[in-house]
């Protein structure tokens, strides 16, 4: 019953604002065309697509607004108004009693509060659809924050998404556009990304490692987790202090240098990137705030590391030979690049890859450089490669993702900053690491710890294998001496045979003509 009820509320959501017509807009058999008729009956819609579809989000609660703001990263599957549209998404969820609260903290440290802090604030500071935060003090005075996961969550998140799955089914079996969307797909991520987001233990984990990673750049500050204070329901970490970034009077006010914060962004971002493969993927102005303390002023304050994106060396190696093809506007070492690595399907011509990637490229390069949008080039080319098939890697889309929020945040600190021009130093020098002798010198030294290992053993490695070659060589010439003998005695039982028969053949004939007196 409780399956039911939910699945009723949402197909009256979606038929409240005017879902139904758009999933019905792809039912073009005749067969249809009074149900979209009935469905349309008394509703004239003023509002866009993207706008309904969000407000529907909404209405159906935090694991439907949850969904959209995954659903907003796969922009190289949605339509542009709809991906932005649906990237204004924000938790609005009401916090739960703190008596719960309470309860939580102590049953996953299985001691009483009082016991745990010094002191605890019951009112939460933020709330959002998975967890919320209190603050708090420590015994001994340091400040800290609670995070603690809204209570209840696994059950209604398993309800849910076994609803989306069902509906996913139907979108796909009744409209041509939803299966280009590939809804089952995104519903499988989304489930993925949630039940990752349940563990607390894992965001403090990626919290940590961001933290060392960081902790050589002077510009970005990550709160320190403690440790003996995690569980999967709970994490304790550091209490940061800051300006939200979004708070721009504010800023000014306290004298911040606004041109070089917004630079200072680009720099964390692709530090992030290209040097260590491992990034802050939700980097929206309510994750981020700015430093007003003296000893830390202008820095960088880093929260929420639920949402991580990561980039093998493959990737990494990926992107900086498409880089450098980009900067010498060599189209046609995209295209190659692309079939190679084995994302779009073997038999695509390179010359109309080609040509849909300059169509693409080259407006971009005659511009001034403050107008070049890295991100809006990377969105055109996911758009422009679904006719090509492309299958387009998650991690990518995560990262073109929080590139467009990087480049956005940087530009409504700075209307003029250069995106292209501020990243482009970096992208060389970090290419230029990447291949060739610099490269080739980096990868030496990483082995070298295992170099030095292996050089003294050498000499035994080396007289064990020619030995065992030896051996093996030894081996094979006794297995061809024991063939030749094989072949040699069954050729001399063939000689005896044949002689014994013959013998026989003469012995048989000679009594026959003895016995019956005929002559030969």
């Amino acid at each position: 019953m409780r399956f039911v009820s939910r699945l009723l509320v949402i197909l009256w959501t979606v038929w409240r604002f005017g879902l139904d017509d758009l999933a019905l807009s792809g039912l073009r058999r005749k067969r249809f065309r009074l149900l979209r008729r009935l469905t349309r009956l008394g509703r004239r819609w003023q509002q866009p697509r993207g706008v309904r579809l969000r407000l529907a989000l909404e209405h159906l609660g935090p694991i439907f607004v949850k969904f959209g703001q995954v659903l907003s990263t796969r922009r190289d599957l949605l339509p542009l108004d709809v991906a932005l549209e649906l990237a204004k998404l924000q938790d609005r969820v009401p916090p739960f009693p703190a008596a719960l609260s309470r309860e939580i903290v102590e049953r996953a440290f299985g001691r009483p509060l009082e016991e745990l802090f010094a002191t605890f604030d019951a009112e939460p500071v933020a709330s959002a659809s998975i967890a919320q935060v209190h603050f708090a003090t420590l015994k001994d005075g340091r400040e800290v924050a609670v995070k603690v996961l809204r209570p209840g969550m696994l059950d209604i998140i398993d309800d849910d998404l076994s609803l989306m799955r069902q509906l996913a089914v139907w979108i796909e079996r009744f409209s041509a556009d939803g299966r280009r969307l590939k809804p089952r797909e995104v519903v499988a991520e989304f489930d993925t990304y949630l039940h990752d987001e349940l563990d607390l233990v894992r965001e403090a984990a990626n919290a940590a490692q961001l933290r060392r990673n960081m902790a050589e750049l002077d510009l970005i500050m990550v709160p320190e987790m403690h440790w003996d204070l995690c569980s999967s329901e709970v994490i304790v970490m550091e209490r940061m202090k800051g300006v939200p970034i979004s708070h721009h009077p504010a800023l000014e006010a306290a004298g911040i240098d606004i041109p070089k914060l917004a630079r200072d962004g680009v720099t964390i971002f692709f530090t992030q990137v290209f040097r260590d493969g491992f990034f802050h993927a939700d980097m929206h102005p309510g994750n981020i705030q700015v430093s007003l303390a003296p000893e830390t002023f202008g820095r960088y304050v880093a929260l929420d590391f639920g949402i991580m994106g990561t980039l093998t060396e493959v990737d990494k190696d990926y992107l900086a030979q498409n880089f450098i093809a980009f900067f010498q506007r060599d189209y046609k070492r995209v295209a190659e690049l692309h079939i190679a690595s084995g994302w779009v399907p073997p038999e695509t011509r390179v010359d109309a890859l080609e040509s849909a990637v300059r169509a693409v490229c080259e407006p971009h390069f005659d511009r001034p450089l403050k107008d070049i949008s890295l991100g809006q080039v990377l969105m055109r080319l996911f758009q422009t490669s679904r006719r090509f098939n492309v299958e387009i890697q998650p991690q990518l889309v995560l990262l073109q993702k929080t590139l467009l929020n990087v480049e956005g945040l940087g530009r409504q600190l700075d209307p003029e900053l250069d995106l292209w021009a501020t990243a482009k130093p970096f992208l060389e020098r970090w290419m230029n690491e990447q291949v060739g002798w610099p490269a080739f010198n980096k990868q030496l030294m990483k082995e070298a710890p295992r170099f030095a290992q292996l050089i003294p053993e050498l000499p035994r490695l080396l007289h064990d294998a020619l030995k065992s070659q030896a051996r093996r060589a030894d081996d094979a010439e006794t297995r061809a001496l024991v063939r030749e003998l094989r072949r040699t005695n069954r050729l001399l039982s063939g000689l005896l045979w044949g002689a014994a028969g013959f013998a026989i053949g003469v012995a048989v004939a000679w009594l026959t003509v003895r016995f019956l007196d005929i002559s030969p």
